[in-house]
């Protein structure tokens, strides 16, 4: 068979315009061309794609099976174009991303989104984890970078860039002792266990003498809500539908939480090429928007 791309073309146009004179003008060729290309198709094919008996251009019933493979090639072939074009610009084929799963999923779905239409022949993988996890994927070449909670100094393999921040502040179940309206201190929280985050790598500060540990945001909230125990967390995780009813803010002054920082990891001497470039940037960017 040695029919072509633009044949196909030609065929399919002149099916979803009725005539070949239609076709021709849409396609801004001669009439007898698309004639001439339909016939040729036609040879190759070993099948009438038309009944020529009748007025306009009416399908066979050959041609109207092979219309539905034309369309797919069709397809096909302009994803073809659009991938090699996209390669052509310095783009990657493929993408691993490796996300903290505690990171604002608003921020992370308009991200995919965005992605999905700026780059619409990219293969994008994504894994979810903690932040030890998302980057231990990174070091296992799992993922090509990373996002996650800055945990503390990153090993010595990674290169890394802060791209933005995140509020946290003192969570409590809507039925704690502390969740009555009141501005809390310190030592209001001493006497209430305390649910902290727990990496090898980072040792959170402990306020109260009674701490049960987590690796976690996800896990500490449903703990915060099951009245386990009050936490400092994000507070996107706090806003999350699951937990909103479920969870009161604190306010504690002498506290003085900073936002947490988010930043990107990489495997050092990797150069980042124009995709992830663009979701660092864009990422930031949402983060920048996100609303607490």
């Amino acid at each position: 068979m040695e029919w072509t791309v633009d044949q196909l073309r030609q065929f399919v146009t002149t099916a979803e315009c009725g005539s070949f004179s239609a076709a021709a003008r849409h396609l801004g060729k001669a009439q007898s061309a698309v004639s001439t290309a339909i016939g040729l198709l036609e040879v190759d094919l070993g099948v009438a794609l038309f009944d020529r008996s009748r007025r306009n251009a009416q399908l066979s019933e050959a041609g109207q099976v092979l219309l539905l493979e034309a369309r797919e090639l069709l397809r096909q072939a302009e994803q073809l174009d659009q991938r090699a074009r996209s390669l052509n610009a310095g783009s990657e084929a493929a993408l691993s991303l490796a996300l903290d799963e505690a990171l604002p999923y608003t921020a992370i779905a308009t991200l995919l989104r965005e992605i999905s239409v700026k780059f619409p022949s990219l293969e994008l993988t994504l894994l979810n984890g903690t932040a030890t996890e998302v980057a231990d994927y990174v070091e296992q070449e799992r993922a090509s970078v990373a996002f996650h909670f800055d945990r503390g100094p990153v090993r010595s393999c990674f290169d890394q860039r802060h791209i933005g921040t995140v509020p946290q502040g003192v969570f409590v179940a809507s039925d704690h002792p502390l969740a009555d309206g009141r501005t809390v201190r310190r030592k209001d929280l001493v006497r209430h266990r305390q649910l902290l985050m727990h990496a090898d790598d980072v040792h959170e500060v402990a306020y109260s003498p009674k701490v049960w540990r987590s690796d976690s945001f996800y896990s500490t909230a449903e703990m915060v809500a099951d009245n386990l125990g009050w936490a400092v967390l994000p507070v996107n995780i706090a806003h999350y539908e699951g937990f909103r009813k479920a969870l009161q803010e604190v306010a504690c002054p002498s506290l003085a939480l900073p936002r947490l920082s988010v930043r990107m990891l990489w495997l050092q001497g990797r150069p980042l090429g124009a995709t992830a470039l663009y979701v660092r940037q864009r990422f930031a960017e949402l983060l920048l928007n996100s609303p607490e």
